[in-house]
């Protein structure tokens, strides 16, 4: 139980630095617009790779294929769930224009039971 909540633990991390690596030139663009793509490419893969640095060791950890509790489709559920929840999370945060919509509240309520369904025995 302990590598499974450590490992869903290091994949909010991880998703924290995925979601500045891949949208953090859209949310932070009034301090980074004077590079050009090339240089906001790259401080997207330096940021990522931190995002790699947690993700791959939490889904080695969790994997049954190495002792942990997760088939490898329920840490892919698993990683979705946490990615759009930390997303949420950082756009309400962060973003003050973007509003949460209901749409995007169904989509969400989808993904939690894509999650129940793929645990369901």
């Amino acid at each position: 139980m302990l590598r499974g909540i450590v490992a869903v633990l290091m994949l909010v991390c991880s998703n924290l630095f995925m979601t500045f690596a891949w949208y953090g030139q859209v949310m932070f663009k009034s301090r980074i617009e004077r590079f050009g793509i090339m240089a906001i490419v790259l401080l997207s893969w330096a940021v990522a790779f931190f995002e790699y640095c947690f993700m791959v060791p939490a889904n080695r950890l969790g994997s049954t294929e190495f002792g942990g509790p997760f088939s490898i489709w329920e840490l892919k559920v698993i990683q979705e769930a946490v990615s759009l929840s930390v997303f949420a999370i950082i756009v309400q945060l962060v973003m003050k224009n973007e509003a949460l919509r209901w749409n995007h509240a169904v989509g969400f309520v989808c993904l939690v039971l894509a999650v129940f369904f793929i645990f369901k025995k």
